[in-house]
């Protein structure tokens, strides 16, 4: 297995919540932290949004969210769910026929606020739609969107009227006996959105999707993100996340799992160790991580690299790493594999070279995984 494994001091207690399943991936409880996205193509033109889907899958999304605002999206969604890799959630804001028709064309959940589609009938309505269809429903409070009663009770967007609008459309629900819910608590602030969280996540045991919602750019909303969603996980909450951007949806797949492998919560794809670069760099440490980052784009298996430039940090973030390559100087560096030093090798070579030592380490794991995984059935 990788060397990056998890230490004693490094192991993150996660809030205890009740599972769902959206399709076949479970959120909540101790299932993996699934991520999510969401396409941003015409959900009628049926074909580039199954490409967005099929390549946000191919980055590791577990589950991808379609708006579906008309009737013509929903008899779309039909074919985008049957030729979709992940289970799709619908969204849905105010009108609960695209609910039901969205449960009808094989949605795997629904994001829909129960209180925003009108009387008690409809909600029944679409709450028999979801448990005949097998869907769950993501309750999705937003800031930006808030009850007109709780903001004149408030007086402004704040954790307590979040937290209170969750509890009102969760208990819409179970007062339908409908259980299979998850919930979230978005602002573009981060200490507000981290403020609600925190209150849900007292107030309830649902699984809790977490979000910074219109968080900017690609930089701008990693950073955002990053410390806002860092900071729930860190403490334990939160059960499947969506990184808002304002970029291709594929990059908030990938800033997901950054998120999550920086924590220790999910390993996926190789963990490029790399320094900043400095005189003392014995080849060009940017070009060759950016290089890097695109050759092994492909390996899904977790595993660590480490390219540093010079022999002061070098050798001892190779001790820690599956591959590792230093900057020697005179045109060449050393080759570290499983954190031994293995042999030297010319710069100019180094990418291709490391290259073929990752992806066949990467074989090596999966070897080893299959034959631990295989081992007490042999057995028997």
């Amino acid at each position: 297995m990788s060397l990056h494994a998890i230490r004693p001091w490094r192991t993150i207690e996660r809030r205890r919540s009740r599972q769902i399943m959206v399709g076949p991936v479970p959120v909540g409880g101790d299932a993996p932290i699934s991520v999510q996205t969401m396409t941003n193509t015409l959900t009628t033109d049926v074909a580039a949004t199954i490409a967005q889907v099929q390549a946000c899958a191919e980055a590791g999304a577990d589950i991808v969210r379609i708006s579906t605002p008309d009737a013509e999206s929903t008899r779309a969604l039909r074919e985008i769910v049957r030729e979709s890799p992940v289970p799709i959630v619908a969204d849905i804001h105010f009108h609960y026929r695209r609910a039901i028709e969205a449960a009808e064309a094989g949605a795997a959940c629904l994001r829909i606020n129960p209180g925003n589609i009108g009387s008690a009938e409809r909600v029944r309505e679409v709450v028999k739609a979801a448990r005949d269809h097998g869907c769950s429903i993501r309750i999705g409070v937003n800031a930006g969107s808030l009850e007109r009663h709780l903001l004149e009770k408030y007086a402004e967007p704040c954790p307590e009227a979040m937290v209170e609008s969750a509890l009102d459309h969760i208990r819409l629900l179970q007062d339908n006996d409908f259980h299979e819910f998850k919930v979230s608590a978005k602002a573009s602030d981060v200490f507000l959105a981290a403020a609600a969280y925190q209150g849900l996540a007292e107030a309830t045991d649902a699984p809790l999707h977490l979000g910074i919602t219109e968080a900017g750019a690609l930089m701008a909303g990693t950073v955002k993100s990053a410390i806002g969603m860092g900071n729930l996980l860190w403490a334990g909450i939160g059960d499947t996340i969506r990184v808002s951007l304002s970029a291709d949806p594929v990059e908030e797949v990938r800033v997901g799992f950054e998120i999550l492998k920086a924590l220790g919560l999910r390993h996926r794809g190789v963990n490029i160790i790399s320094c900043p670069s400095c005189a003392r760099q014995g080849f060009d440490v940017i070009r060759t991580v950016e290089t890097l980052e695109r050759r092994l784009e492909h390996i899904k298996t977790s595993m660590s690299l480490s390219i540093i430039g010079c022999v002061v940090n070098g050798p001892g973030e190779a001790l820690m790493t599956d591959i590792g390559f230093t900057g020697g100087g005179a045109g060449n560096g050393m080759v570290y594999v499983a954190g031994k030093q293995s042999h030297r090798m010319d710069n100019d070579s180094m990418i291709d070279h490391i290259v073929e030592l990752v992806e066949k380490r990467a074989e090596e794991i999966e070897a080893e995984q299959a034959a631990a995984a295989s081992g007490p059935r042999a057995a028997e």
